[in-house]
C-alpha cells in the first residue's frame, strides 16, 4: 500500500463526510424541543410527541454507531492490505478474469452483509419493537434475506458479469455499460410489480366500496389511467403506513398499505392518491428518470477514465490492476461524491413534493384532508416534527411535514 495522493484524498474524503454527517445528526438532536409545533397541537398529545423525540434519538444513536463501525472496519481492512490479500485469494482459484472478479466482489458483499446483520437485527427486533412498529417474525426476517440473496444471484451476478466483460473487451465500454444498466433498470421497474414484489408481500384487489369508487373517480377526473388498486399486507412487517405507484403508460397501479387504509378516512386517502397523481401530471417521474439516466452515464464515463488506474490500485495495496478491482475501488472513491451530489437530488425531490401537494389540494378542493393525512402519517410513524434545517438540507427527500402543512395554507 502506497500513501500516494489517491490514498490521502480518499481517506480525507471519507473521514470528512462522516464528520459532516455526524455534525448534522448532532444538530438535528439539538433541535428537538419540548414544545409541540403549532400545526400539530390539536393532532398529537404530549406523550406521543415525547415518544417521537425518543424514537429520533434512538435511531440517531444507532446510525452513528453503524457509521463509525463501518468506517473503522473499512480502514482496518484497507490498512492491513485486505484488498490485495483478497485479490490474491480470488486469483488463487485459477479461474478466468470474470469469474475471479465475481469471487472478489461477492466476497466483499458478503462481508458487508455480515457487518450489517447485527444492526439490522437490533433495528428490527430492538428499536422498532420498542416503539411498537415491528410485526415481523424472525422467520420472516430470515426468509426476506434468503429471497434477497437469491435475487442477487439470479439477477445481479449476470449483470455484474456482463459489465466486467464489457470493460474488458469492448471499445467505448462506458457507453455500452451505460446502455446495459439503463435498459436493465427500466426492464426491472416494469417486471418488479408482477414478478418480484409479490415474493415479499401479498397484493389483494381493493374491494368494491366508497374508497374504490372515490379513487377511480379521482383518477378519471385527473385523466390518469389507473388500471388497478390493491392492498398490500404491510402490517406483516411493520405498523408504519405508506402507498406507492407502479407501472408505465396505461398500466399504472397503486398499492396501499393495509395499515394506511385502516388509519385514514376516505378523503385523506383520496388526497394521498391525488398527491401521487400530481407527480405524474407535473412530470416529476420523467424528470427524475432522465436525471437518473444522465447521472448513470456520467458515472460510467468517470469509471471508464479510472479503469485499471495504477496509482489507485497502489493506494489500496493491490499488486495487479484489473477491471473488477477498479470497479470496487471506484465505488469507494465515488461514495463521498455521491453523498454530496445527492444534496441536489434531495432538493429537487423536496420541490416536487411541494408541487404534488399543491396539485392534490387543487384537484380535490380539500387541502385540509391532505394536511390531516400528512399529520396522521407523521404521528403514526413517530416522525421528527422539528428537524434541523441543515439535516433536512443533507438528508431529506421530503420537506418536513410542518412546512408542507403550512404550504397547503391549513392552520
Amino acid at each position: 500500500m502506497q500513501y500516494n495522493a489517491w490514498f490521502i484524498a480518499i481517506v480525507l474524503a471519507l473521514f470528512l463526510l462522516w464528520k459532516l454527517d455526524l455534525f448534522a445528526t448532532l444538530l438535528n438532536l439539538k433541535a428537538l424541543t419540548p414544545e409541540i409545533p403549532e400545526t400539530f397541537r390539536d393532532y398529537i398529545d404530549e406523550e406521543a410527541y415525547e415518544q417521537s423525540q425518543e424514537y429520533t434519538k434512538d435511531k440517531s444513536v444507532l446510525g452513528i454507531c453503524e457509521g463509525v463501525i463501518s468506517l473503522v472496519v473499512l480502514f482496518i481492512f484497507w490498512w492491513f492490505g485486505g484488498f490485495g490479500w483478497l485479490d490474491e485469494q480470488a486469483r488463487g482459484f485459477g479461474q478466468g478474469s470474470i469469474v475471479t472478479g465475481l469471487i472478489f466482489i461477492v466476497a466483499l458483499m458478503i462481508a458487508q452483509q455480515i457487518i450489517s446483520v447485527p444492526f439490522d437485527l437490533y433495528s428490527t427486533f430492538g428499536l422498532e419493537e420498542k416503539y411498537g412498529f415491528n410485526r415481523m417474525t424472525f422467520g420472516t426476517w430470515v426468509l426476506d434475506r434468503v429471497k434477497g440473496a437469491t435475487l442477487g444471484v439470479v439477477i445481479g451476478l449476470p449483470l455484474l458479469a456482463a459489465l466486467l466483460w464489457i470493460f474488458q473487451t469492448v471499445p467505448l465500454a462506458w457507453v455500452w455499460a451505460w446502455a446495459l444498466v439503463t435498459t436493465f433498470s427500466l426492464l426491472l421497474a416494469y417486471v418488479a410489480p408482477t414478478w418480484i414484489m409479490p415474493l415479499f408481500n401479498k397484493f389483494e384487489p381493493l374491494e368494491d366500496g366508497e374508497l374504490k369508487s372515490e379513487i377511480h373517480a379521482m383518477a378519471e377526473k385527473c385523466d390518469f389511467p389507473l388500471k388497478e388498486v390493491s392492498i398490500m399486507d404491510g402490517s406483516k412487517r411493520s405498523a408504519k403506513s405508506n402507498a406507492f405507484f407502479t407501472g408505465f403508460g396505461n398500466n399504472k397501479r397503486i398499492a396501499l398499505f393495509d395499515t394506511l387504509v385502516e388509519n385514514h378516512t376516505v378523503p385523506e386517502l383520496v388526497g394521498v392518491l391525488a398527491h401521487e397523481i400530481g407527480h405524474f401530471k407535473k412530470r416529476h417521474i420523467v424528470k427524475s428518470l432522465v436525471i437518473g439516466i444522465l447521472t448513470t452515464g456520467v458515472t460510467f464515463f468517470l469509471l471508464g477514465l479510472m479503469m485499471q488506474n495504477r496509482a489507485l490500485h497502489d493506494a489500496f495495496g493491490v499488486k495487479e490492476t484489473s477491471v473488477y478491482v477498479s470497479l470496487v475501488l471506484f465505488g469507494i472513491l465515488m461514495s463521498p461524491l455521491n453523498n454530496i451530489l445527492s444534496i441536489g437530488s434531495h432538493w429537487l425531490s423536496r420541490k416536487h413534493e411541494f408541487e404534488a401537494d399543491a396539485y392534490a389540494a387543487e384537484v380535490t378542493g380539500n387541502a385540509g384532508a391532505m394536511a390531516d393525512a400528512l399529520r396522521k402519517l407523521s404521528k403514526d410513524n413517530l416522525s421528527n416534527l422539528t428537524p434541523h434545517p441543515f439535516y433536512v438540507f443533507l438528508n431529506y427527500t421530503h420537506p418536513p411535514v410542518t412546512e408542507r402543512v403550512k404550504a397547503l395554507g391549513v392552520e
